[in-house]
């Protein structure tokens, strides 16, 4: 369902704010039902119909959600839900756009690397390692984007910082490690990248932080590099 964003000021957004406002004080706890259109309405002194648009846009970027024949209610406020619309941006970004979020990535996903070497336990480093041998044993493309995208996946989530997580994993949704290394990998950059992965495991094995962090960035501080190349 496509929903035009309320225009900053108008009587629509000024009910968005008010209701963001109510979550954020606990007057609306996640899980819970709001009031009826009409007593929210009369509650924030605005019409009905601007109560209904203001529910739609929060319903789309994941706060509220709308269940049939039981009203509307506020999600679990899950990072994953609320940073949907992040990926997006990562998703249908020109190329320069690409550089940046490649850029946010790298800092990022060196972090997350580091803190999941010095949490990181044994069951989360197998899972991690099956990943890495599912890539190695393909050179299908997308075989391969879906063992990439679940060891990465699998090393945020060692991390222990959902949010962190939930950012990273909406920097690398398939659309956009498609878009990234379809060139990349046309350029015969597999060797390559099973090497990187290699490195930031052997990283997490020997449970060293500043390794798995400079493996993390070197990984895609490459794949950045041959980007802005391709801007050139």
């Amino acid at each position: 369902m496509e929903v035009a964003t309320p225009v900053k000021g108008t009587v629509t957004q000024r009910a968005i704010g008010q209701i963001k406002e109510m979550i954020a004080e606990g007057a609306l706890a996640p899980g819970q039902r709001l009031p009826t259109e009409r007593d929210l309405a009369a509650r924030l002194g605005i019409g009905r119909s601007s109560m209904r648009e203001a529910v739609r846009a929060l319903t789309v970027l994941g706060v509220l959600e709308a269940r049939h024949g039981s009203g509307v209610y506020v999600t679990q406020l899950a990072a994953g839900d609320l940073l949907e619309t992040f990926g997006l941006v990562a998703e249908i970004s020109p190329k320069a756009g690409l550089v940046e979020l490649l850029e946010v990535r790298r800092i990022l996903e060196s972090a997350a690397t580091a803190q999941a070497a010095a949490r990181i336990d044994a069951d989360q480093l197998a899972e991690v390692a099956g990943h890495l041998a599912a890539m190695n044993e393909t050179s299908e493309a997308e075989e391969f984007i879906t063992a990439d995208m679940a060891f990465h996946r699998a090393i945020a989530q060692s991390a222990g910082n959902e949010t962190l997580a939930a950012i990273i994993e909406r920097l690398s949704s398939r659309t956009f490690l498609a878009r990234v290394r379809r060139g990349h990998q046309d350029a015969d950059a597999f060797a390559q990248a099973r090497e990187d992965h290699a490195r930031i495991y052997r990283a997490l094995e020997a449970r060293d932080p500043e390794a798995a962090r400079t493996a993390a960035a070197e990984h895609v501080r490459v794949v950045e590099e041959w980007l802005r190349s391709q801007l050139g």
